[in-house]
């Protein structure tokens, strides 16, 4: 991951957070008091205390963060203004690991490095994929405009629903990869389960669950779920049943 957040502007980490937390429904102000913690308060305590550190924000690896918050977590310094804080420092400490989670999946790493390489995009057309692989953006911000809750639940809450692609970003074209009619606004469970093809759903949008999908109770899912269609659904969906749905 550290060698394509390193090209370009556009790759870089606080951009990608910044956008990511607000998406998410992040306020700019608590935002940017996390940044704030993150480049400054919390690398000055570990200063203090003689484990040299530059910001936080500078760590592009979900497992090195770790090993670096797991000592952050220890000092008394944290500690204190942390109770002060009511929780601040480790609400933004938390807030960047989960970003670093999403961005450190393989298959998503591959496919950002594709776009940062490509010769025949603009800048701006890099930012604007970047951020729709990541789940982000002007995609995800259609889907939650368009859904207003998970398609199939309904839930609501923004904080635990992903932009999911129905035919898969890896067989799209830019312009599908964009488009918010190739997407459904999920739990985080039920993405995964439809992003794997333990699901899909019928040109009714009625839920068709793969006989390979065991104890499918147990993530939320049941045979009499469905989701509302329009008419540019469908082609995308006739991929996902005939092509990434295990039947």
């Amino acid at each position: 991951m550290s060698k394509l957040l390193q090209k370009q502007n556009l790759g870089c980490l606080e951009t990608q957070y910044k956008s990511w937390a607000l998406s998410i429904g992040k306020s700019e102000k608590t935002v940017k008091n996390y940044i704030g913690a993150l480049k400054g308060s919390i690398p000055n305590w570990l200063n203090d205390v003689g484990i040299a550190t530059e910001s936080l924000m500078s760590i592009s690896s979900y497992d090195i963060y770790s090993e670096v918050i797991a000592k952050v977590l220890l000092l008394d310094e944290f500690k204190a203004k942390n109770r002060k804080g009511n929780g601040m420092y480790s609400a933004a400490i938390k807030s960047y690991q989960a970003f670093l989670a999403d961005i450190s999946q393989v298959d998503v790493q591959a496919d950002i490095e594709a776009v940062l390489n490509a010769d025949d995009k603009t800048a701006t057309q890099k930012a604007t994929l970047v951020n729709t692989r990541i789940g982000q953006g002007k995609f995800r911000t259609d889907l939650i405009e368009y859904w207003q809750g998970c398609a199939l639940t309904r839930y609501n809450n923004t904080d635990f629903l992903i932009a999911s692609h129905i035919k898969p970003w890896s067989a799209s074209n830019d312009v599908e990869r964009l488009d918010p009619n190739n997407g459904f606004l999920l739990l985080a469970n039920i993405d995964k389960a439809f992003d794997r093809g333990y699901i899909t759903f019928t040109d009714k949008g009625k839920v068709r669950i793969s006989q390979c999908l065991d104890n499918y109770e147990v993530l939320g899912i049941n045979k009499n779920m469905g989701v509302v269609l329009n008419r540019k659904h469908q082609d995308y969906l006739a991929y996902h049943r005939e092509i990434t749905f295990k039947n």
